[in-house]
């Protein structure tokens, strides 16, 4: 199989083993009931083997709908994948699965989410700060919050559950380019990057004027949960929720969805590089 052969939405790419290892939304169960998390595995970033279906929804599971954004982090020698899923009587949230291999069974070890449950929660990814503390980054949906936000919350060092409060990083409306015209603005994929350099970079993505676009913004302070400073988008040509990873010969990638169409999403892969400590599309 190739990228145009895998109809997925929020791209997720783990380097591990030799292999890259391909997560993401299934396009065909997005807005419906939903069952799973497949996984595609690769050599070369160009041929993908058939889908593997890494997760199954256990029985008597609390959701059975809209399993999104499924990415996938090495910790403590554990494979954590943290996915989105909604239910009829259950808002949307972020909950951790767990597994000793990329190629999974990926099993709950929770009775649920992590994120509040009282908001709609979505799109959880993985931080780890320089003292080793680890944190989930989400966002709270504008389906509530109307505007957007991204909060930061660390959690236990088991993944088990929160060790303190969700921090507000900021609102979808902030930044200068945002249109500010709309009546609701939304907050999608956040995921987090350091630079060589050590400055802290997060990639987003919302609605403009252009369509899906991918965002990036920095911590002020290096923290995360210090001020964050909004730069002009990476990709605003429809396509977005990506995130960044380096290749097997240390090429940098930023891999997300387009068209942000149903049916039609399929991964893309953009070179990125690193100069005077950001992000950059090759080529700009």
């Amino acid at each position: 199989m190739t990228f145009s052969d895998i109809n997925i939405r929020d791209p997720f790419v783990l380097v591990e083993n030799g292999k890259y290892y391909l997560y993401g939304t299934r396009g065909a169960t997005t807005w419906t009931k939903a069952y799973g998390v497949d996984v595609y595995v690769s050599d070369d970033l160009r041929n993908w083997s058939d889908a593997i279906e890494c997760f199954s929804v256990p029985e008597n599971f609390w959701a059975d709908k809209e399993i999104w954004a499924p990415e996938v982090h090495k910790f403590k020698d554990k494979f954590y994948m943290f996915v989105t899923f909604r239910s009829d009587t259950r808002n949307r949230a972020t909950q951790i699965l767990r597994s000793n291999s990329p190629e999974g069974p990926f099993l709950p070890f929770t009775e649920g989410p992590v994120t509040p449950e009282e908001w709609f929660c979505l799109d959880g990814t993985f931080y780890v700060d320089e003292e080793g503390k680890p944190y989930i980054v989400f966002c709270h949906e504008w389906v509530q919050a109307v505007d957007g936000e991204i909060y930061a919350m660390q959690l236990t060092d088991d993944l088990t559950a929160p060790a303190g409060d969700p921090i507000l990083l900021f609102k979808a409306s902030e930044p200068f380019w945002a249109d500010k015209s709309r009546d609701k603005f939304i907050t999608d994929g956040p995921f987090i990057y350091k630079t060589k350099g050590g400055k802290l970079l997060m990639i987003w993505s919302t609605f403009t004027q252009s369509g899906y676009t991918q965002a990036i913004a920095y911590s002020e302070n290096g923290k995360i949960d210090g001020k964050w400073i909004h730069e002009k988008p990476l990709f605003d040509k429809d396509g977005g929720h990506g995130m960044i990873f380096d290749d097997l010969e240390g090429n940098k990638h930023l891999i997300l969805h387009s068209p942000n169409e149903t049916f039609l999403e399929r991964p893309v892969l953009y070179g990125i590089e690193e100069k005077n400590d950001f992000l950059y599309l090759k080529g700009e």
